[in-house]
C-alpha cells in the first residue's frame, strides 16, 4: 500500500511517523494508562486463554492479596477467592468465554493475612476473526466501603422494619397522586390486605364513601392551595376493611419531600376498643340519666297530683253546690250560683297555670341549629355507633347523593338519632345469617335531605310498627322504649320526620328527613 502524503504535511515533519514510532507511542500510552489506573486504585488484568496465563497489574495483585507471579497459576488465584464465591465467579467467567461476551460480578477475596475484602471484577472476551476466544481482560475495584454502607443501610432498614412490625399504629406511605408505596404489617392486620395487594394502588380503596370518591380532589386541593385540613392536625375518621366493614380510627398525616417528589405518611390507630369502652360508659351514664328522669317524672306526677288536687276539689265542691241550688229552684240563689261558677272558673285557670308551669319545667328550650355537612354527621356518628360491628360480622355500606350536602340542624341531637338508629340496626341483625347495614343519603323535591338506615334483620311486625314511636314501646327484651320516641321528637323539632318501612327482601328501613341547607349555606358548611 502506497502512502500518500500532502504537500502541507511534508512541510510539517512532526505529523509523519514510522510504524515503529507509532507502536512506541501506543506502548507509552498503554503504560501511562496503567499508571493512571493504578494511581486511581483500579487494578487491571489479562488472561491469555491460549497459553493459560494471567497477568496482573501491581494494584490488581494488591487488591487480591497476590503476587504478580501468582497470576501465572490460575489455581493459586482461585484459592484466594472466598469459598462461598468461587463457584459463582467460575461460572460467570466460563459463561462469558462461551458467549464471547462481558461479565460484571462482585465477590470476596481472602488475603494471606486473613482479611476479607469485597471486589468488583469486570471483564470482556476478545476473539479472533473466526470467533475463537483468545484473551479475557478487565479491571478490579475495591468496593469494601460501598458494601459496608449497604450493610449498614440494610441493618437500619431491618431495624426500622422491626420497629414498624411491633408498634400498634399502622403506617401507610403514599405519593403525591395517592398511590401507596409502603404498607406496614400493622396496616395489613388493620385492613385485611397484604402489602403486595395494595402497593401501587390508590389509597382511596381503604376509605368508605363519600371520602372514597372525594379523596383525589381533597389531595389536589391541598397541593394547589396549601390549606391543611388533616396534615399535621389529625382527626377521627373511618376506614374500610377488605371484608367491607368499617371501623373508627385516628389518622395523623405527615408530609415529606424527597428531591422533586412529595410523599405523605399516615399513622393509623384503631380506636374500636377505646370507643367501645367509651360507648359502654355512655350507656351507663344514659341509664343513670334515664333513671333520674323516671325519678323526676315520678316526683312531677306526685307534685302534679298534689297541686291539682286543691283546684279540682274546689271546682267539684262549687259544682255540687250549684247543682243543689238549681234543684231547689230558688231564684234568689242565682247570685250564689253565679259566684260559684266564677270561683270554679278561677280554679280551672289555676289548674291550667300549674300544668303550664310543669310543662315549662320539662321543656328543653330552642335547639342550637347550625349548618352541618351530612357526610361528616354520618361519619362521626358511625365511628361511635359501629364499634364492634366487625366482630359481630356486620358489613356496612354508605350511599351518598352528592346533591345532599348540608343541613340546618343541632349536630349533637341529630347524631343522637343516627347513633340510636345504627345501634338498633346492629342489634336487630344479631341472630340473622346475613348482616348488612346500609346508610343512604338522598335529597327530595320538598327541600329535605333524607337519611335511610336499612338492615337485614327480622323486620318489624305490623302491629308493632304503628306503635314503635310511642313511649315505652320496644322490641328489645331489655329496652326501655323511649329512644325512638325521643328521636322522632327531635326530628319533628327540626322540621323533619322519622318513620319506618319494611324492606321487600326482609329487614327494616328507618327514614329520617331534615331540612336541607341552601346553596350558600352549603358552601359555608364546606
Amino acid at each position: 500500500m502506497r502512502l500518500r502524503v500532502s504537500v502541507a504535511a511534508m512541510n510539517r515533519p512532526e505529523l509523519i511517523s514510522h510504524p515503529s514510532d507509532q507502536a512506541g507511542i501506543i506502548g507509552q500510552g498503554e503504560s501511562e494508562l496503567r499508571r493512571t489506573l493504578d494511581d486511581a486504585g483500579i487494578g487491571t488484568w489479562s488472561w491469555d486463554l491460549v497459553a493459560g496465563k494471567i497477568s496482573l497489574s501491581k494494584t490488581c495483585a494488591e487488591l487480591m492479596g497476590a503476587t504478580k507471579l501468582d497470576g501465572e497459576h490460575p489455581e493459586v488465584l482461585q484459592n484466594l477467592i472466598h469459598p462461598d464465591d468461587r463457584e459463582m465467579r467460575t461460572n460467570a467467567i466460563q459463561h462469558a468465554i462461551e458467549r464471547g461476551d462481558a461479565y460484571d460480578i462482585d465477590y470476596r477475596v481472602v488475603r494471606p493475612d486473613g482479611q476479607v475484602c469485597w471486589l468488583r471484577s469486570r471483564g470482556r472476551v476478545q476473539s479472533d476473526a473466526s470467533g475463537h476466544p483468545l484473551l479475557l481482560r478487565g479491571v478490579v475495584l475495591n468496593i469494601d466501603a460501598r458494601k459496608q454502607a449497604e450493610d449498614e443501610l440494610r441493618a437500619r432498614q431491618e431495624h426500622l422494619r422491626s420497629i414498624l412490625d411491633t408498634v400498634p399504629e399502622g403506617m401507610i406511605v403514599i405519593d403525591e397522586h395517592g398511590i401507596m408505596v409502603s404498607f406496614s404489617p400493622t396496616a395489613e392486620r388493620l385492613f385485611g390486605y397484604m402489602a403486595e395487594e395494595v402497593i401501587g394502588r390508590n389509597i382511596k380503596m381503604l376509605m368508605p364513601e363519600p371520602d372514597q370518591s372525594r379523596h383525589d380532589s381533597y389531595l389536589r386541593r391541598y397541593q394547589e392551595t396549601g390549606e391543611k385540613r388533616i396534615i399535621g392536625i389529625g382527626r377521627l375518621v373511618t376506614g374500610l376493611r377488605r371484608n367491607g366493614s368499617v371501623f373508627p380510627m385516628e389518622l395523623s398525616v405527615g408530609e415529606m419531600r424527597s428531591g422533586d417528589r412529595v410523599f405523605y405518611t399516615g399513622f393509623i390507630n384503631d380506636v374500636s376498643e377505646r370507643q367501645a369502652t367509651q360507648v359502654r360508659l355512655r350507656e351507663i351514664q344514659a341509664e343513670l340519666v334515664h333513671m333520674s328522669r323516671l325519678t323526676a317524672m315520678g316526683e312531677m306526677a306526685s307534685t302534679l297530683a298534689h297541686e291539682l288536687n286543691q283546684p279540682l276539689a274546689a271546682i267539684s265542691n262549687y259544682m255540687k253546690g250549684c247543682k243543689r241550688l238549681l234543684e231547689q229552684g230558688d231564684r234568689n240563689a242565682l247570685p250564689k250560683i253565679s259566684e260559684a261558677l266564677e270561683k270554679s272558673a278561677e280554679q280551672a285557670i289555676r289548674a291550667g297555670q300549674i300544668i303550664r308551669r310543669l310543662r315549662d319545667f320539662v321543656s328543653r328550650g330552642e335547639t342550637e341549629k347550625r349548618f352541618e355537612r351530612v357526610a361528616q354527621l354520618i361519619e362521626e356518628a358511625s365511628a361511635l355507633a359501629l364499634v364492634g360491628g366487625r366482630e359481630r360480622g356486620v358489613i356496612t355500606r354508605f350511599e351518598f347523593d352528592h346533591q345532599a350536602q348540608s343541613v340546618m340542624v343541632d349536630r349533637v341531637q341529630v347524631q343522637q338519632i343516627l347513633v340510636n338508629l345504627l345501634r338498633n340496626a346492629m342489634d336487630a341483625m344479631q341472630s340473622s345469617s346475613r348482616r348488612e347495614l346500609t346508610v343512604a343519603v338522598r335529597s327530595n323535591s320538598e327541600g329535605m335531605v333524607e337519611i335511610v338506615v336499612s338492615d337485614t334483620g327480622p323486620g318489624i311486625a305490623e302491629e308493632v310498627a304503628d306503635k314503635l314511636f310511642q313511649p315505652f314501646v320496644t322490641t328489645k327484651p331489655s329496652g326501655m322504649g323511649v329512644g325512638l320516641s325521643i328521636s322522632r321528637t327531635i326530628a319533628e323539632a327540626h322540621g323533619g320526620n322519622l318513620w319506618v318501612e319494611s324492606n321487600p327482601a326482609g329487614g327494616a328501613s328507618f327514614h329520617l328527613t331534615l331540612p336541607a341547607a341552601e346553596n350558600g349555606a352549603a358552601a359555608y358548611a364546606e
